[in-house]
């Protein structure tokens, strides 16, 4: 039977998932310079129509349909082709759809932060459908899909810290290397035209952060309750976690550290928020913002042009939460509950549950990674990935979009 309850949660959870796209659009939009606002702003909404019709189309159908082999699912939902009345679990199936919808749209979303203010607009449409049929959608048959092969082996991800994160991550770092450095990077280093839009995208991110998370437990009861609270004690410790450190490094603590610090503990969180304790999430957070902060000097030492720290607090907070939820998970029984979730962890004894993580995090990045590179070399052929120098410094707002966002 269809729970009123549960229903009206995970509704209420894809819309605020469905709200994180427009706030990266802030978040990402504030970072550039006022010449890239609009582009980079386009980045982010354009996914949500884009990648609606992929989804919807088959893209739902290819990763949660029957599997053939672990691998990947297939045809019989083609445009959601019989689920009008269908349940999944204690919810309408097309609640789910629209629920995990909102996670692919936001994916490769998040690797727009890795070439903006140089990336053609018609590349990135091409590369975000291309993307998400042939990187997103098996990763997620993967690893939610109940005969996925990842899924079956026992790898954890509650939300999408692999799924998401690690796969956008590993794909950001791929294309930062891919299309170039920014004209005269890192001689000259591009400052935010905006920290207030960017604060602004942040809380919006974070308030989001409670459907993608504590909605997918699927339910409005004790999972949930849970995964709403890692949540916001592991964005608490990313944000008090990469001030700290940022103040001993640079001798001052920034708006925009805090902001990459609570999203770092978000993103970190993210694959064990139904799995770990409370205490476990804030300790999560902490550790994640301090490698993410880490990973975000690192491009500077190695030369690559990761823009807007993608790969830095996606990736590397995708993979570090990962593996900890390997280190910290509990397997639980909640009161009125037939079925126990997850499994224990390594301080709880079971140090395979680590290596399961580990190697789920591998294989999903070096996949990510080599389809990127494989589509961005088509695409290249095809249409080119990069603009020329004379409109990148003109701006891709005129020169992509014939309008400015500062106009008058």
């Amino acid at each position: 039977m269809v729970n009123a309850g549960d229903t009206a949660w995970l509704l209420a959870s894809s819309a605020l998932v469905l709200m994180m796209t427009p706030a990266l659009a802030l978040f990402y939009g504030g970072m550039v310079r006022k010449k890239n606002v609009l582009s980079t702003i386009m980045y982010s909404l354009s996914a949500i129509p884009i990648v609606t019709l992929v989804w919807v189309l088959f893209g739902y159908s290819l990763a949660f349909g029957p599997s053939h082999g672990g691998l990947i699912g297939g045809f019989s939902m083609l445009g959601l082709s019989g689920l009008v009345n269908e349940i999944h679990g204690t919810v309408p199936s097309l609640a789910f759809v629209g629920f995990q919808m909102m996670f692919a749209i936001i994916t490769p979303a998040l690797i727009s932060g890795a070439f903006a203010e140089r990336m053609k607009f018609s590349a990135y449409a091409l590369f975000i459908v291309c993307w998400s049929t042939l990187v997103y959608v098996p990763v997620a048959h993967w690893v939610w899909s109940d005969e996925g092969w990842l899924f079956k082996l026992g790898a954890l991800d509650f939300a999408g810290g692999t799924v998401v994160h690690l796969t956008a991550g590993a794909s950001a770092l791929v294309s930062a290397i891919m299309v170039g450095k920014r004209l005269k990077y890192p001689q000259e280093r591009p400052l935010p035209h905006n920290l207030t839009m960017t604060l602004t995208g942040a809380g919006f991110l974070w308030f989001g952060w409670f459907g993608f998370n504590a909605g997918s437990a699927l339910t409005s009861g004790y999972l949930a309750a849970l995964a709403f609270m890692t949540t916001h004690l592991g964005a608490a410790g990313g944000a008090l976690g990469w001030v700290i450190v940022e103040w001993k490094h640079r001798g001052k603590p920034t708006a925009l550290g805090i902001a990459s610090g609570l999203v770092a503990g978000l993103v970190a969180i993210t694959p064990g928020a139904g799995f770990v304790s409370p205490l476990a999430a804030i300790v999560i957070g902490i550790i994640a913002s301090v490698v993410c902060y880490i990973a975000v000097l690192a491009k500077y030492k190695y030369g690559y042009d990761d823009s807007l720290d993608a790969f830095g607090v996606h990736g590397v907070g995708g993979l570090t939460g990962a593996i900890l939820t390997g280190v910290f998970s509990q397997k639980r029984e909640f009161p009125g509950v037939k079925d126990a979730v997850g499994e224990a962890g390594l301080l709880a004894g079971n140090p395979k549950q680590l290596a399961i993580q580990i190697l789920a995090c591998v294989v999903s990045a070096l996949y990510a990674a080599a389809v990127t590179w494989l589509l961005l070399k088509v695409i290249d052929k095809l249409v080119g990935i990069r603009v020329t120098v004379a409109d990148e410094r003109e701006g891709l707002d005129t020169t992509q979009h014939g309008e400015d966002g500062y106009a008058g």
